[in-house]
């Protein structure tokens, strides 16, 4: 991330599906748009009422967006946060125009009104990553080479403690 980027959050509901293409190296990019409403009460006429709706343009790119087009669709509420990007292009008048478009860096289901089932996807072995395929031989990229052992996976652990691999409950 570059110094004194704009990271907001969006909180709103997908106006149709996510959209997966891939670039001519093959890199996956996805692109939606969500719409965001706020409300507010008002005390004279004693309701809520819909403010101004905000449509931000999103892309996502690489597994992110695959996962993205897989699990959610057009209505899902969401919760977005990225880095908001001014676009300045000229219209078929000749007028300057400004588009603002959010990368997006994490997105989610609202679980607001919603339930959802998590499912954690097997990690990819092309060695992208921070630090490559520095770890030789079967080690895909992670944090300076070779992975580090899943925390959220695996059996029981020994010391007493909890593991999110086994049937035992939580200690929260």
């Amino acid at each position: 991330m570059a110094y004194n980027e704009t990271v907001i959050t969006v909180v709103g509901n997908l106006t149709a599906d996510p959209e997966l293409r891939f670039t001519p190296s093959g890199a996956p990019v996805t692109n939606f748009v969500i719409a965001s409403t706020p409300r507010y009460f008002d005390r004279q006429a004693n309701e809520y009422k819909d403010a101004e709706t905000l449509f931000v343009r999103c892309s996502l790119w690489r597994e992110a967006a695959e996962n993205v087009c897989e699990s959610l669709t057009k209505g899902t509420r969401v919760v977005a946060q990225g880095r908001l990007k001014a676009r300045s292009f000229e219209d078929k008048e000749g007028n300057n125009r400004t588009s603002w478009e959010l990368d997006v860096d994490e997105i989610g289901a609202s679980l607001r009104y919603a339930t959802a089932k998590i499912e954690r996807q097997a990690p990819r072995q092309s060695g992208g990553g921070f630090g490559g395929n520095q770890g030789g031989g079967n080690q895909p990229g992670g944090f300076g080479g070779g992975r580090q052992p899943d925390p959220w996976g695996g059996q029981p652990s020994q010391g007493g403690g909890w593991d999110a691999g086994s049937n035992d409950e939580p200690p929260f």
